[in-house]
């Protein structure tokens, strides 16, 4: 791989993605190549097909290097919500004397509130400060540069599945690539979606995914709170699919043709053309199987914002991500009636790249690139 290049793999829940890319103008990027490769995903943290994840991986990088004209040999790695959970805590560390702040000092109160070195069961992968305080008790968001004889942070660690680890290195190892670390995936998006601004003042972000959906709250730099729900997308196809009787292509082209907000009558259908003709689909029934999963989603949401201990304010946004639910007319405003709460799409400012389902891949993709360039140390190796 050339210098400036990095290569992160995405995995979604219903897909692998491998993509190659380097720094662009005005926070773009040079997309040099990029694989993709179906499968069966996961749910409830554990992969439906497991045995078929590494041949996954192996198409995904053979078509990532065949447009990318050479051998991907290292790479970063998403980890979804479902295989990890965050530590906030408040850490500490003296000097002997008032001293200039500057990466040492960073890394040293990291590196003391990192107290997960024995866990069975899960490895901190990321680190992340919310903000921090000096010895004359101002709190501030970059501490570089200033004067202290202490330094106090809010920090946020987040942890990965031992068994989610294992089982990618074992998968790396047998394609000879070497993995420069991991990512949390809802971490990425959070720092790369939203404005520093914006951030430090709270956000809400779901990312409603086609199997699974992730909550999480962010402040600062980091995440305060994730939790994970195995209900996506891909649900609503598998509703009409059963409720209605047909295949499940036939559902997904259903689906994207449904308008939510549209006060049909009972003569109201949804044409949906099959292979030989065209069927027609009460549209009342259709919406009403629609909004009933909706529902769910919706209560799922709000049960993990519940057991969310921060306080945060009233009147911030929900802000929708992933390809789960935004090809669905209508399902923000069904979302914000039923969460109570003013609810917003969000994805990458990019040109022809904007849709919330690229938010994960590219955002994985911005915090390596930073992480390269040294302008964050959050990922552990």
């Amino acid at each position: 791989m050339l210098r400036n290049d990095v290569a992160i793999l995405d995995i979604g829940s219903a897909s692998l993605t491998v993509v190659v890319g380097s720094r662009g103008v005005n926070n773009t990027f040079n997309i040099k190549a990029k694989g993709e490769a179906d499968y069966a995903g996961f749910q409830n943290g554990e992969f439906l097909e497991p045995e078929e994840v590494k041949m996954a991986v192996g198409l995904a990088l053979s078509n990532a290097e065949i447009e990318y004209g050479s051998k991907i040999d290292r790479l970063y790695v998403g980890v979804p919500g479902e295989f990890a959970y965050v530590i906030p805590k408040d850490v500490a560390i003296n000097f002997n004397r008032k001293r200039k702040i500057g990466e040492v000092e960073l890394k040293a109160l990291y590196k003391s509130g990192n107290t997960f070195k024995n866990n069975p069961t899960h490895t901190c992968i990321n680190q992340s400060p919310v903000y921090f305080t000096l010895d004359d008790g101002r709190r501030v968001i970059n501490p570089r540069g200033s004067i202290s004889s202490s330094l106090k942070g809010f920090i946020s660690y987040v942890m990965a599945e031992n068994n989610f680890i294992d089982f990618f290195d074992s998968i790396f190892g047998s394609f000879s690539v070497h993995c420069d670390g991991y990512i949390s995936a809802s971490l990425a998006e959070m720092l790369y979606l939203f404005d520093p601004s914006v951030r430090d003042r709270y956000a809400i972000m779901v990312d409603c995914g086609y199997i699974t959906t992730s909550v999480m709250l962010g402040r600062g730099d980091a995440l305060l709170y994730l939790s994970s729900f195995s209900v996506g997308g891909g649900y609503i196809t598998g509703d009409l699919a059963e409720c209605l009787k047909i295949s499940f292509s036939e559902a997904e082209s259903l689906k994207r043709k449904v308008v939510l907000s549209w006060d049909a009558s009972e003569s109201d259908t949804y044409e949906v053309a099959g292979r030989e003709f065209i069927s027609p689909y009460s549209a009342i029934a259709t919406n009403q199987i629609v909004e009933d999963r909706l529902t769910m989603i919706a209560n799922y949401i709000t049960k993990s914002l519940a057991m969310c201990k921060f306080d945060f304010p009233d009147y911030i946004p929900i802000y929708l991500t992933g390809g789960g639910l935004n090809y669905l007319k209508g399902a923000k405003e069904m979302l914000a009636r039923k969460l109570g709460r003013k609810v917003e799409f969000i994805g990458p400012n990019l040109p022809h790249m904007s849709r919330p389902d690229y938010s994960s891949e590219f955002g994985l993709l911005d915090t390596a690139l930073a992480f390269e360039e040294g302008q964050n140390n959050i990922i552990l190796r």
